[in-house]
């Protein structure tokens, strides 16, 4: 029996929260470093030692890594890619044959079966020789069909899809709509079942790698019916199915070589047999898929970072201004500092993270979604600095460097390309609100109902029973630890080298401190606080901050060791923390001290047009058309811009 098709859904702000709250993870079943960071308690134990990978998985990693170093080097020719604004299809078959599209795929599916460590690190390399060829081995593998299949997929799924995406398919995922980016709660994308099949209809927008995919991940929105509860619900999808029109092959500031698009689905009939687990899951799917997914991203930005300082370091010791090398003069010296600091710290997160992942041992949603905030937000600033420390060339091109006589350093490219990833995968923004739910769970779990307007009266006592309880226990705990007793943490002031101790014992003080500051928070704004966003964001970059400088003085030890520079290690760690905690000490003071408030009133009359006067003197070259495409289901009217690459 089929149902009836429904319009596009109109929902309240309450409505769209509560899609995404029963989308999210409820439980913790396995502990996690930054949850525990954000309640307080800095638990090194869960991150010290380092953990490390298999003497095998090392053997496997390197050895592609080798491989895939040669085909970069030889191969890829990122000049070309920028200036053509595509992945020439050798290239693309170049890595089909080495094995790229099955990195993260078991090798009884025709995968490599990497590690995420050495998945990350092969982004890393293959997105300093492009970040489109990069961006394209990311979204096929980190969000695209292998990734849900593997945590979620059935075994007739696995065996009939994994391998072809490990030697031959191309996939991309479809979530976001013209009308329709991080409140999935408005998709329009239906997919109406009939017999054996669901039929799809709607718009997708973005679609990185659909200009030439193979296989879909689609999200779209099933209505109930009889015997369906509906909802949000994922599904593979063969991209060349009759009815599916790729109607535009989008072009940016940034990735040039991006495969990315508008398709159209119209009355397009896909199996049942190829739904990704249940109706309505679709978003938990997309979410528990991110959870490792998320890495892939500040993986590439340590590969940017290293880049950076490569550049740097050569072109500031041969520059010269007023008789001395520019990175001798101190306006100079600081950005490279920061940028060899910041490159060492988001390496030790992005490598913690992953082979925590590994392990399987924590839950690292946290992490994950931390190391891509921070190291997107982090590589932009280090591409700036670069830019600057290169001053007019760095704001030249390549190509225009080439043409007169010197080293083409694609450096505002860098700038250029990396700057989608604040918005990739999840704005900064709204990164900062995912990760501010899960820091303020537990005490959510304990107190929500106090402050949930559509509670009665009896749950709120009960309520306020549970928090009595939690935060008798739990209040005293923030008043001391480890981090105020001299010589905690001596393990990191080995003898010669710089000592890291105190960075550790500033970080469990800072945890405690940040602690009780979303407790106060908590008890002011009660139900307002989801409103407070600049607060939220605030605690958020905290975190982040003694996240990045746990991880740093754990690698740095690690690294001393091991006998891999650890000395230099320890320069780099200690100089990142100081740097560190200067932005901590800032962030905490904005906590209670900013201008929110006034900001929301300036806001208020900016849309209600009282500055319009301070608009006036310019003209606006924008084209005609609508802010937002129309989306209305239906034949497509444009040719098929569908690329396979064979």
């Amino acid at each position: 029996m089929s149902a009836t098709q429904p319009a596009q859904p109109k929902v309240t702000e309450r409505e769209a929260r509560q899609v995404a709250e029963a989308a999210r993870e409820q439980d913790w079943r396995k502990p996690s470093f930054a949850k525990e960071l954000f309640l307080g308690r800095f638990r090194l134990d869960l991150i010290h030692p380092h953990p490390l990978p298999a003497d095998e998985d090392v053997r496997r990693g390197e050895a592609f890594l080798a491989r895939l170093r040669d085909f970069c080097e030889r191969e890829i020719d990122g000049a070309r890619i920028e200036r053509e604004a595509r992945i020439p299809d050798e290239t693309v078959q170049g890595l089909k044959e080495l094995g790229a599209l099955g990195m993260k795929i078991d090798a009884k599916y025709g995968g490599l079966g990497l590690t995420q460590v050495y998945y990350n690190k092969a982004l890393a390399l293959v997105g300093s020789a492009s970040p489109a060829i990069g961006a394209l081995l990311s979204a096929h593998q980190s969000i695209g069909v292998p990734q849900p299949l593997k945590i979620f997929g059935t075994q007739e799924q696995k065996d009939n899809f994994l391998p072809r995406c490990a030697t031959t398919a191309i996939t991309a995922f479809l979530l976001t709509e013209p009308d329709v980016g991080s409140d999935p709660a408005r998709l329009a994308t239906t997919a109406v079942p009939d017999g054996d099949d669901y039929v799809l209809d709607g718009v997708k927008l973005w679609t990185t790698n659909g200009v030439v995919a193979d296989l879909l991940v689609v999200m779209a929105r099933v209505p109930k019916h009889e015997g369906g509860k509906g909802g949000i619900t994922a599904f593979v999808v063969e991209a060349d199915s009759p009815g599916i029109t790729v109607e535009h092959r989008n072009a940016f500031m940034g990735l040039r070589g991006l495969e990315n698009g508008v398709t159209r689905f119209h009355r397009v009939r896909v199996p049942a047999n190829q739904r990704i687990g249940a109706e309505g899951a679709g978003l938990k799917i997309a979410l528990t898929t991110l959870n490792t997914g998320r890495l892939s991203l500040p993986a590439m930005c340590v590969g940017a970072g290293k880049w950076c300082l490569k550049i740097a370091r050569e072109w500031s010791g041969v520059r010269e201004q007023w008789g001395r090398p520019v990175a001798r003069h101190e306006a100079v010296g600081a950005k490279i500092s920061f940028i060899a600091a910041t490159t060492f710290a988001l390496e030790a997160v992005v490598d913690l993270a992953s082979q925590m992942a590994d392990e399987d041992r924590n839950d690292i949603r946290i992490e994950a979604a931390l190391a891509k905030l921070y190291g997107s937000e982090m590589a932009c600033l280090m591409a700036d600095e670069l830019v600057q420390i290169r001053g007019g060339r760095g704001f030249e091109t390549a190509d225009s460097l080439a043409a007169r006589g010197e080293r083409a350093v694609p450096a505002e490219q860098m700038l250029r390309d990396l700057r989608i990833n604040r918005i990739f995968e999840g704005s900064t923004e709204i990164m900062h609100l995912l990760i501010a739910r899960e820091a303020v769970d537990a005490h959510l779990s304990v107190a929500g109902d106090l402050i949930d307007p559509d509670k009665d009266l009896a749950d709120k006592a009960k309520a306020g029973a549970r928090a009595a309880g939690f935060y008798a226990r739990w209040l005293p705990k923030l008043a001391t630890g480890a981090g105020q007793v001299p010589g905690t943490y001596r393990e990191f002031h080995p003898r010669g080298h710089t000592d890291l101790s105190p960075h550790l014992r500033y970080v469990e003080r800072s945890a405690r401190k940040l602690a009780r500051s979303t407790f106060y928070a908590m008890s002011r704004w009660q139900g307002r606080m989801e409103t407070k966003q600049g607060f939220l964001g605030r605690i958020v970059d905290i975190g982040a901050e003694l996240f990045a400088m746990s991880a740093a003085c754990v690698r740095a030890e690690h690294l001393r060791a091991s006998g891999d520079h650890g000395r230099e290690a320890y320069q780099l760690a200690d100089a990142f923390c100081r740097q560190s905690r200067l932005r901590v000490e800032e962030l905490f003071g904005r906590l209670w001290a900013n201008t929110d408030d006034l900001d929301r009133k300036v806001v208020a009359g900016v849309l209600s047009g009282t500055y319009a006067w301070l608009e006036q003197g310019v003209v606006d070259p924008s084209g005609d058309g609508p802010w937002i495409a129309d989306a209305t289901p239906g034949p497509s009217r444009h040719k098929n811009a569908h690329r396979p690459i064979r």
